[in-house]
């Protein structure tokens, strides 16, 4: 009998799991399921948070909330922002989420824990300037930020920081072009940002590469000109739900992010909707919140590897629309 390689697997048919040969002995793999976990858990699986956002129009909210995206479900209770905010950006490391400006006056950028529950913490830095409309996208390792709209003015500033040492933000380059609302996603490699308003609506898709520095350049063109949609991804594939043409719209579409080119039809949402947050894992992405024009709490979520419609999640904790979403677990680590 040929010696076993070590490294090799098999398939135990009396106890059902999966076995690695360790080089002297048959061990079982150890596996682990996504579950929403509390405080103190070290693997929490793929979670997606929605930040902030609006109740009404007198109302902005500091409520984080998250799910497992592996299951379905309602969102839960993760914590806090250090302030009300909407309209922010938004990123994460597999450890960390970050949520940097909202409203006009807020340059802050503070940061959790994914793996745990708790409220957000000032991380020590700032953005150059306060922002809101903005967006945000990132790899294992850097965030970048489109500032987007500055002293009540569309600008095409990009900023980026380190996301386990946050300081201030740095500057990165520039848009095609000064315009709000845009919507990203990103490979491990590519930053996209789509679509977006400044003063008319645009449907440039723009792209960075995330380890460098400079300006975008063009990548293609969305379906439509539109703003205000929501962007998810996994390393391969980049889509975008929603928006405003200026009519609410139920599109999803996508890319291939590692070449340029339009977007094509995916699916559509179960609804119109614009302002809606954006979050994903590998397998699935997940839309939730935003305004029809009423505001609602509805998420729902696609296969991103097929095409089709999305198909329902849960419920947010209450209606709420300028939401920003990240994930532990998207398509930029």
């Amino acid at each position: 009998m040929s010696e076993i390689p070590r490294g090799a697997i098999r398939f135990n048919t009396d106890s059902n799991k999966p076995e690695l040969w360790d080089g002297s002995q048959w061990a079982e793999f150890q596996l682990s399921t996504p579950n929403l976990g509390e405080s103190g858990d070290t693997q929490p699986g793929a979670r997606g948070f929605f930040n902030g956002g609006q109740e009404s129009p007198t109302t902005t909210v500091n409520k984080i909330e998250y799910i497992n995206i592996a299951s379905t479900g309602d969102a839960v209770d993760f914590g806090d922002l250090t302030r009300n905010a909407k309209n922010a950006a938004a990123c994460a490391s597999s450890v960390t989420g970050i949520v940097a400006g909202g409203e006009s006056s807020n340059d802050i950028i503070e940061k959790y824990t994914i793996a745990s529950t708790g409220s957000c913490v000032d991380s020590g830095g700032n953005l150059s300037a306060g922002t809101q409309y903005s967006s945000g996208l990132s790899n294992s390792t850097r965030g970048i930020i489109a500032l987007s709209y500055v002293s009540n003015a569309n600008v095409d500033t990009l900023e980026y920081i380190t996301i386990s040492s946050i300081g201030n933000s740095v500057d990165f380059g520039n848009l095609q072009s000064a315009r709000r609302a845009s919507a990203a996603c990103a490979s491990p490699t590519r930053g996209l940002f789509a679509g977006g308003i400044g003063p008319s609506g645009v449907n440039t898709i723009d792209f960075v590469t995330i380890a460098t520095l400079g300006d975008a350049q063009d990548f293609g063109d969305l379906l439509n000109t539109q703003w205000d949609g929501a962007g998810l991804s996994n390393p391969t594939r980049g889509l975008w739900g929603g928006g405003a043409t200026p009519t609410n719209i139920s599109t999803i579409q996508y890319v291939n992010i590692s070449s340029g080119g339009n977007s094509v039809k995916f699916g559509d949402l179960t609804s119109t909707r614009r302002q809606t947050a954006g979050c994903s894992s590998s397998i699935r992405g997940v839309w939730g919140g935003g305004e029809t024009p009423s505001f609602i709490d509805t998420i729902e979520y696609v296969n991103i590897t097929t095409e089709g419609d999305a198909v329902d999640f849960g419920n947010l904790s209450s209606n709420r629309t300028w939401i920003v979403g990240c994930s532990n677990a998207h398509g930029g680590l």
